[in-house]
C-alpha cells in the first residue's frame, strides 16, 4: 500500500505564489505532514470541485494552503502565511 502522498500544482502559479506570498509550493506541501493539521472546506470556491484550506505547520511556519483533491493526488492552488490560519490552527491546538 503507497502511503506517500502525491502533489501537482502549475509551475506558473507556483512562481507567481513565491513572488506574492513569500512560499513555494514544495515547501507547503510539508504542512500536509503536520499531525495537528486542520482542514477546513472551501464553500465560496467550490463550484466546480471540492476545494479546501490545509492550515499547518510546514518548518517554517503556519502556512494556510489551498487545494483540492484529483484523483488521488494533492493540487495546490496557493499558499501564504497569514494571520488568519495561524489564529484557527492555535485554537485548534487547545
Amino acid at each position: 500500500m503507497n502511503t506517500q502522498r502525491q502533489f501537482d500544482w502549475d509551475n506558473q502559479k507556483n512562481l507567481t505564489n513565491q513572488e506574492a506570498h513569500s512560499v513555494s509550493f514544495e515547501q507547503a506541501s510539508k504542512a500536509f505532514s503536520d499531525p495537528k493539521h486542520v482542514i477546513i472546506y472551501d464553500e465560496a470556491h467550490s463550484q466546480d470541485e471540492n476545494r479546501y484550506f490545509l492550515l499547518g505547520f510546514d518548518g517554517v511556519g503556519v502556512v494556510t494552503v489551498r487545494f483540492t483533491l484529483r484523483n488521488e493526488v494533492i493540487r495546490i492552488f496557493g499558499a501564504g502565511y497569514w494571520r488568519k490560519g495561524k489564529k484557527i490552527y492555535e485554537e485548534n491546538k487547545k
